[in-house]
């Protein structure tokens, strides 16, 4: 058989293959732009003077550029405090968030006690409620504590759930017993064990529900809505922006700014965190033994 007719169908095949390089590239450019362009959207709008946000036609930039919009969106409400009291919450709610979810963790994956697997189902069971179903709940035992309108009712009532317990628990179970037993032949503890030998293991997985707590307690408006009487004082940033929106009117320009402003804590920390991020999102989800 003559040697071209090998090399046609396998010409033919790498053309193949480089189409449809060049049409997922394609594809994942536009869906890119699109997830994209509200942010570029929003950036540009900090940026223009208060009569340009709507011009017609419109521009990605305006006349000047305003760089003072963020100075007078902190001065337009105490938008400074908002941010304030956003970062301690979503950082004092992290905290908790990981003590709690990682020796509960450590408790179902190695420890062994009576009805250990019965419970852990029950408590798994509980991330089928949704949060709307225990807002009224979750009020009236703030009330009886005499929460109410403080920063304890915005951290506690949600840093008990059972996502971190669950995901921790899938990390803890792929850390071989043998590691654990060796180091309770040198003697340590079952203290000493989890905080120098389980917690070291299990960075990537708690980089990642650090993330994704952070983001919650940063994001959450409708908990802080209802528990926070005080708004200027105790409000988190999502009320903060909420109190732009004017009976006289909203200033675009001053709203995008703050919203810009609101991104960045999130944003330091998925750049601070993106290497344990990645790797744990690579391997979470991994049965055990």
């Amino acid at each position: 058989m003559p040697e071209h007719a090998h090399a046609v169908p396998s010409w033919n095949s790498r053309r193949a293959r480089r189409t449809r390089l060049v049409i997922s590239h394609l594809a994942l450019y536009l869906v890119a732009a699109a997830f994209v362009s509200p942010l570029v959207y929003m950036v540009s709008t900090s940026l223009k003077p208060a009569d340009e946000v709507f011009a017609s036609p419109p521009s990605l930039l305006g006349s000047v550029l305003r760089w003072q919009n963020y100075r007078e969106a902190f001065e337009f409400l105490p938008f400074g405090r908002f941010v304030v009291n956003g970062f301690a919450v979503a950082v004092c709610g992290t905290i908790v968030v990981l003590v709690a979810s990682s020796m509960s963790a450590y408790a179902f994956a190695k420890l062994r006690w009576r009805g250990r697997d019965s419970l852990f189902l029950v408590f798994l069971a509980t991330l089928m409620i949704p949060q709307e179903v225990l807002v009224v709940p979750m009020f009236m035992l703030m009330r009886w504590l005499g929460w109410v309108d403080s920063y304890q009712a915005l951290i506690f009532p949600w840093a008990f759930t059972a996502f971190g317990t669950f995901m921790l628990r899938q990390f803890f179970l792929t850390i071989p017993r043998e590691m654990e037993e060796s180091a309770r032949l040198d003697g340590a503890g079952a203290v000493r064990v989890f905080t120098h030998i389980m917690l070291p293991l299990v960075k990537p997985a708690l980089a990642v529900l650090a993330v994704f707590t952070f983001i919650n307690y940063w994001n959450s408006f409708l908990w802080p809505l209802i528990i926070i009487n005080s708004v200027d004082e105790k409000a988190t940033v999502p009320l903060g922006l909420q109190l732009f929106f004017g009976q006289q009117g909203t200033q675009w320009n001053l709203v995008m700014a703050a919203s810009v402003i609101s991104m960045a804590p999130t944003t330091a920390l998925l750049i601070i965190l993106q290497k344990h991020l990645v790797r744990g999102i690579a391997t979470s989800g991994l049965g055990g033994r």
